[in-house]
């Protein structure tokens, strides 16, 4: 086995949004970063491939917006929302500000679909200029300790030896199956708590706008099917919905997914769809549970984190807030010579300060939208009433408080409206 004398700042386990946003932020505190990545960029990524207002004013921050832009991928200003009626709301995002709950930031409310292949091999390359050192091909395999207290990593890249390097802190950036979660103790599989997708390229699908759309189906119900617009007329399809129904129910989202694009009103825009792949599922460990994401020596960010928003499935904007929020403790622990657990629970305190209320809101979502009869009224009535459909949208931006959706009273006043 071979080791290094090196020690550096941060190991960052993952070479994601998550650990490349982590990369640049530690540059910026001219800390040395070791990133590490199993895989070899580009590579794909599955997922809806969507960049909400939060990942673009982190992009913006970090001053990387007007290459985002320069990415092949499609801007979106609208997103819709289809009932199980098959109503339509249009929410026109693009008319408000998104104000910003950790940077502060106010801003256009942009939005962007860029597949991941492309965004992560983009941010990966920007991380990679910046970190003292990167490796990809190497898979962690173990997590070393010193005094109960993770001091670094153990693996191997692909056909070479074993391999240890050291680090005053380690960063998990590497997903839902994170080896930092299993090898830290921390690591949780609970179907109330999981959401299991399946996504897949299409051409040739109908009636793409600058919009993308969630559509709430009776066949995974709680879940919702996407469609997504891409560049070159390319779309991003899916479905989705909780692991604990798909089992009691017994669902297979394969066929679940073809029975949604075959029927009215979807079979007419997928008539001469062509899919560019067989379908790939992915799990998607969703924050309705807050859980323990720091330890002695580490900290866990994005999808290892389970950050994913419960109601929409959006991971990449809550994984750059953890990626930032935890790069300014890890500075800050370093200068105080403290990675105690106690010392890095800031990190988790600060990071649910920022992200906390958005995400209990989305968890009362989830279970409204369980009830047909409350997703068809709401959507309905705002799909008829401009004056609705834009509080809406200006609840999506952050521009008005989103706490009136999981009031009892908010629905009791538009039966009367």
């Amino acid at each position: 086995m071979t080791s290094t004398d090196d020690t550096y700042d941060l190991i960052i386990v993952g070479g994601g949004p998550a650990g490349a946003t982590a990369t640049l932020y530690a540059a910026r505190h001219r800390l040395r970063v070791l990133l590490l990545d199993k895989a070899r960029f580009p590579r794909d990524k599955i997922c809806g491939d969507a960049l909400s207002g939060k990942s673009i004013a982190i992009l913006h921050e970090l001053d990387l917006l007007e290459k985002i832009r320069q990415l092949p991928g499609a801007p979106i200003r609208a997103i819709v929302f289809g009932s199980p009626a098959h109503d339509e709301l249009r929410a026109q995002i693009s008319r408000h500000q998104h104000r910003d709950l950790l940077t502060g930031k106010v801003m256009p409310m942009d939005c962007f679909v860029i597949r991941r292949q492309v965004l992560d091999a983009f941010l990966f390359g920007e991380a990679r200029e910046r970190a003292a050192a990167c490796i990809e091909d190497f898979a962690v395999q173990d997590l070393l300790f010193d005094e109960g207290r993770v001091c670094g990593v153990r693996g191997r890249e692909r056909g070479g030896p074993a391999r240890e390097f050291r680090g005053r802190l380690v960063l998990g950036c590497d997903g839902f199956n994170s080896i930092v979660s299993r090898k830290a103790g921390l690591y949780e599989h609970d179907p109330r708590h999981w959401l299991v997708a399946l996504r897949c390229y299409y051409e040739n699908v109908a009636d793409l706008h600058d919009q993308i759309e969630l559509h709430y189906v009776d066949e995974v119900k709680p879940g919702y099917f996407w469609v997504f617009p891409l560049e070159n007329g390319g779309a991003n399809v899916g479905i989705g919905m909780l692991h604990e129904h798909i089992k009691k129910r017994q669902i297979n989202l394969r066929e679940s997914l073809q029975q949604v694009i075959s029927r009215p009103p979807f079979a007419r825009r997928f008539a001469n769809a062509r899919p560019l792949e067989e379908p790939v599922g992915w799990n998607l460990p969703v924050a309705s549970k807050r859980r323990r994401i720091h330890g002695e020596g580490f900290m866990l960010l994005g999808d290892a984190a389970s950050l994913i928003d419960p109601f929409t499935g959006e991971g990449i904007g809550n994984a750059l807030y953890s990626a930032r929020v935890a790069v300014d403790t890890a500075a800050e622990a370093l200068a105080a010579g403290d990675t105690s657990a106690a010392f890095l629970r800031r990190y988790e305190e600060r990071l649910w300060q920022a992200l906390g209320d958005e995400l209990r809101i989305s968890t009362r979502l989830q279970k409204l939208g369980q009830y047909r009869p409350l997703l068809n009224l709401v959507i309905r009535k705002a799909s008829r009433d401009p004056e609705l459909a834009d509080l809406i949208s200006g609840m999506i931006a952050n521009a008005v408080p989103k706490q009136a959706l999981t009031n009892p009273l908010f629905y009791l006043k538009l039966l009367f409206r």
